[in-house]
């Protein structure tokens, strides 16, 4: 089992553990269907196992870990069919999200969605005076790729809804890292025109969110979600 982050006592314990455990799920550190233990986790973490009990019990809510004994869990792992049925209803709640801030978005909030779609420009400028296929252009593509993880965070949060972003926390755990590698064989691949056709619907999303209309950046997102998923999807189940 991979090291996991210690922790501080800015938060409870029990909170703490909850949020390393869960990353390390979603970023793939913990892999789905890995059997892991309260002892050995709290070992991992430098804590006890009191918190650790805790922090199990709210990630069985949120069907990331299934319970195998009394001390004992398994990282969940779903069948083909439940993950395209999770990427549906992730898509359907970030076209929400999106029609949500269009009508509730701060200039505040508008401005930062911005700022983070520019500086994507600038990396992908970069990027493309590199060239394919080296080391520099994929940290470029990391950069750009955590620029878009940012925006759509911003758009979420400008949505004001607390239920649709528990929702999304939800969600968004399923398949994280394995979008971040997908993305990343597809710009070394055949496919790097769709993930440049992806990349520019951010611009139009947040043009749409910016002149509220609630309506147009609904279908853009929705559409741009169902893209992003099928890839996902595809990449997952293909091998």
């Amino acid at each position: 089992m991979g090291q996991l982050p210690q922790l501080t006592i800015s938060a409870t314990l029990g909170d703490q553990a909850y949020t390393a455990i869960r990353e390390a799920i979603v970023s793939g550190v913990l892999e789905r269907g890995q059997k892991v233990t309260e002892r050995g986790l709290a070992e991992s973490l430098d804590i006890s196992a009191t918190p650790v009990r805790e922090a199990l019990r709210r990630l069985e809510q949120d069907r990331l870990v299934e319970r195998t004994g009394p001390r004992s869990v398994r990282i969940a792992k779903y069948a083909e069919d439940e993950l395209r049925e999770f990427s549906m209803i992730g898509d359907s709640l970030r076209a929400l999200a999106a029609r949500m801030a269009a009508e509730k978005a701060t200039a505040a909030q508008k401005r930062q969605m911005r700022t983070v779609l520019d500086k994507a420009d600038r990396l992908r400028g970069k990027a493309i005076e590199v060239g394919p296929g080296g080391d520099e252009e994929r940290e470029l593509i990391e950069e750009i790729l955590h620029c878009m993880r940012q925006f759509h965070a911003l758009v979420d949060e400008a949505s004001g809804n607390a239920t649709l972003l528990q929702m999304l926390h939800m969600v968004d755990a399923f398949g994280a890292d394995e979008r971040r590698n997908s993305v990343l064989s597809e710009v070394s691949g055949e496919r790097r025109s769709a993930v440049t056709a992806r990349y520019h619907q951010h611009r139009a999303i947040y043009d749409a969110i910016a002149a509220g209309d609630g309506r147009r950046a609904e279908e853009l997102m929705n559409a741009h979600s169902q893209s992003s998923s099928s890839s996902l999807l595809t990449a997952r189940f293909s091998h």
